[in-house]
Order: structure tokens, then C-alpha cells, then sequence
């Protein structure tokens, strides 16, 4: 617990906006995993703090997914809470064979396209390893906004690409946060199946 809050004062010292971004994100990932609504609104904090971290950082295709993360936050709130039937809670489900095709060939449109642009138009530092990480954490995103199990193993493999990612771009905050986002997403995995599973046999 001692080196966890060093950690926190280390971080705050030294780039406070990533490091109470980062502390939202956790909070924010961690309610998500046990399907509690305030999930979204700290979401809402941790998306408005990143947007500057990755605006000063030159990773332009993540701060543009910031805005996109806040779109899709304000609807997954609203998913989450009026969207099963009757308007009730949502429940999680598994994703359809449809509708996995439909989020693979978008993922890949949106890479390819942004990362075209990025190397060609801007001084991005990584441009297609950026874009690549931003299509798949789109389609995870929607995923979650919609309560599908599967939004998780899409989060594990990005957030791996994640960590990788921002260490190279010296970002060691934003990078042990990610770490801490692919335990929570392999938690979430199995909690969801549980929750999916149960609601199945009712």
C-alpha cells in the first residue's frame, strides 16, 4: 500500500494530469468489470484528462479517440441503463457471429485509413501501430457500450499492444495503468461470463 501511494505522489510530481487520468481510468475500468453504472461518468473524467496527455505526447489518433470515447460514454450510460427490454437494465450477452464480422471489417478500414493519414499528413510518432490500436479499442468500446462478454478479450490483446506502445514513448504512468487495465479486463472476462451465464438460465 506504502509503494502504491509513493507511486501516486511520484506520479503526481512529475505529470499530474496523466497520473489523475490514469487513477480515474482504473476506478472507472474497475466499476465497468462489476457492471456498476458509474463507470461511465468516470470515464467521462479519465477521457478529457487524456486527450491533453496525448495532445503533448504527438499521439494524434489517441486524442482523437478521446472525443469518441466521450461520445460513446454518454451512450453506453444511457445503453447500460435503458437499453434492455422495456427499457430496463441491459444485461450482457455474447456477441453475434454477424455482428464480430461487421466490428473486424471496421477496425480494419479505420486502421488502415488513419494510419494512412498519420504517416503521410502529421509527425505522429508511431502512426500505424497507433491507428491500429485505436480501431480495436473503438470496436471494444461500442462493444462494452452494448454489454457484449467478447468486449473483453478485445481489450486484452490492445491493451498488451498498449503497454508496449507507451513505453517507447516514455508515458511509464499511462503504460502501468494499461497493465493494470489488461488484469482488470481478464477479471471482467469472467465476471461478465458469470453474469451472461446466469442471465441465460433465467
Amino acid at each position: 500500500m506504502l509503494a502504491l501511494l509513493a507511486w501516486i505522489a511520484d506520479g503526481l510530481a512529475r505529470n499530474p494530469l496523466e497520473t489523475v487520468g490514469a487513477l480515474f481510468g482504473v476506478v472507472s475500468v474497475w466499476l465497468s468489470t462489476r457492471e456498476h453504472i458509474a463507470s461511465w461518468p468516470t470515464a467521462i473524467v479519465n477521457v478529457a484528462l487524456y486527450f491533453v496527455v496525448f495532445q503533448r505526447a504527438k499521439l494524434y489518433a489517441e486524442m482523437g479517440l478521446q472525443v469518441v470515447y466521450l461520445v460513446l460514454s454518454i451512450y453506453g450510460w444511457y445503453e447500460w441503463k435503458f437499453g434492455g427490454t422495456n427499457r430496463t437494465v441491459l444485461p450482457v450477452r455474447r456477441t453475434s457471429r454477424r455482428q464480430a464480422i461487421t466490428l473486424l471489417a471496421l477496425a480494419l478500414s479505420v486502421a488502415a485509413t488513419l494510419g494512412f493519414y498519420l504517416d503521410h499528413q502529421t509527425d505522429a510518432a508511431l502512426p500505424w501501430i497507433d491507428s491500429a490500436a485505436v480501431a480495436t479499442s473503438l470496436a471494444a468500446q461500442w462493444m462494452m457500450t452494448r454489454k457484449l462478454l467478447e468486449n473483453w478479450l478485445v481489450w486484452i490483446a490492445v491493451d498488451i499492444l498498449y503497454v508496449a506502445m507507451f513505453i517507447t514513448r516514455q508515458l511509464y504512468v499511462t503504460a502501468a495503468l494499461y497493465a493494470i487495465f489488461l488484469a482488470l479486463a481478464t477479471l471482467g472476462f469472467f465476471e461478465w461470463r458469470r453474469s451472461c451465464a446466469a442471465h441465460a438460465s433465467s
